[in-house]
């Protein structure tokens, strides 16, 4: 109507939209559309390392995710990508960025790590040995996990990667608790190790997370299809 587009999406609602476009070959070779193409490229590499990401950390963000997560993650990747200062505008990667500004992302929006889980704990990269994990002290669940209800058990777990974004190539390890009861009882000490290669020149990546579950009849159940699970970036070490 009027040269504009009236649509519904499932996340925003009613949107409208104007009609037109520029052609294609203008974009591609016109001098007037060189910074667009340089931020196209740039967001290309951004969308590519964020993709990858996702397949390393496939198997521990299956059931901890929102619908927006992957969109989200991309924009941090572009932040990682614009932090690069020494890369020619248009050439700047994800390599020569700031990798650990992607620490502290959380793959679930509706179930954050910082308002899930509040036993400290303490997140070590071991480069040289090739070590990541977490650790944290004795602590009691009733106290410090803020269950949704419903739960009667939780699991803590981790993963650890080391990731090649120029070749794609990856080596993940992950850990987890067996079902802790979430009770007023103290929980033991905790030590959640990954293993990556001994000396890794790539990225590497700390994840760390709570599932929760439900008892019945002897049988667990994820509480809620993983709605409430919490799962964040806790540590990155960018490598050389």
């Amino acid at each position: 109507m009027g040269g504009v587009s009236f649509y519904k999406t499932a996340q925003d609602g009613y949107l409208a939209r104007t009609k037109g476009g520029v052609d294609a070959d203008r974009i591609k070779n016109s001098p007037e559309f060189q910074r667009t193409r340089e931020n196209g490229a740039e967001f290309g590499r951004a969308g590519a390392a964020a993709k990858l990401l996702r397949q390393v950390f496939r198997a521990s963000i299956a059931n901890t995710s929102d619908s927006r997560m992957a969109s989200r993650l991309t924009a941090e990747m572009v932040k990682v990508v614009r932090a690069d200062t020494t890369s020619a505008r248009g050439e700047r990667n994800v390599l020569d960025g700031e990798t650990e500004l992607l620490r502290g992302f959380e793959f679930n929006d509706n179930g954050k790590l910082t308002r899930t889980f509040f036993a400290p704990y303490s997140p070590a990269i071991d480069r040289a040995g090739g070590t990541i994990g977490v650790s944290m002290p004795a602590f009691v669940p009733g106290n410090m996990v803020a269950a949704p209800t419903g739960a009667t058990h939780f699991r803590l777990v981790s993963a650890g990667a080391e990731i090649n974004f120029e070749t794609g190539e990856y080596l993940v390890n992950q850990a987890a608790t067996p079902d802790i009861t979430f009770s007023n009882q103290q929980q033991a000490a905790i030590n959640l190790e990954n293993l990556v290669s001994p000396g890794s020149q790539s990225p590497l990546f700390l994840i760390f997370g709570i599932e929760f579950y439900q008892q019945v009849n002897g049988q667990m159940y994820s509480l809620k299809n993983g709605a409430y699970n919490a799962l964040s970036i806790v540590g990155v070490n960018g490598g050389n």
